[in-house]
């Protein structure tokens, strides 16, 4: 199984670059995971909101693997307890799908070129959450969901 997270920005703040190596090192027995983080782009240089998401976008795409089942990470997707998501990348994986990527977006979201390239969307809730969180939250559950996969314990 292979794991990618494209996202938008670099991780800045060294409790953030600890908490996403940690999930990091406990996912490679699991699966293989990766990140690719892509240029966030300042509007005020780029010309504009729309300008900017649309830089961001061709480089989200650029950076998908061909063949991988694409989850937009969305505040409007579908929402999934820990289980719901182990149960759904275990089905994904039986209709042989082995490469996975999640897209973490930038502040002001991604262009329609990336929403049309998701295979689905996938959310934490209705809060908002900051994109470097999220980023850690979502490595902590795609750990956890391969833990559940396999009925291991999962260490707190």
């Amino acid at each position: 199984m292979k794991f990618t997270i494209v996202a938008v920005g670099k991780l800045k703040e060294r409790f953030w670059v600890d908490a996403c190596g940690e999930y990091l090192k406990r996912l490679q027995p699991y699966a293989q995971t990766r990140v690719v983080e892509v240029a966030d782009v300042d509007p005020a240089r780029a010309g504009g909101v729309e300008a900017a998401r649309e830089r961001e976008g061709a480089a989200i795409v650029a950076a998908l693997p061909e063949a991988a089942h694409v989850v937009l990470l969305a505040i409007e997707g579908k929402e999934r307890s820990s289980v719901g998501l182990s149960q759904r990348i275990d089905a994904l994986a039986l209709r042989g799908m082995s490469d996975f990527a999640f897209v973490i977006g930038g502040s002001d979201g991604v262009n329609d070129a990336v929403r049309a390239r998701a295979d689905e969307t996938l959310s934490f809730g209705p809060i908002t959450l900051p994109h470097n969180l999220a980023r850690v939250v979502l490595l902590e559950q795609l750990y956890r969901s391969q833990k559940i996969s396999r009925g291991e314990p999962y260490h707190k």
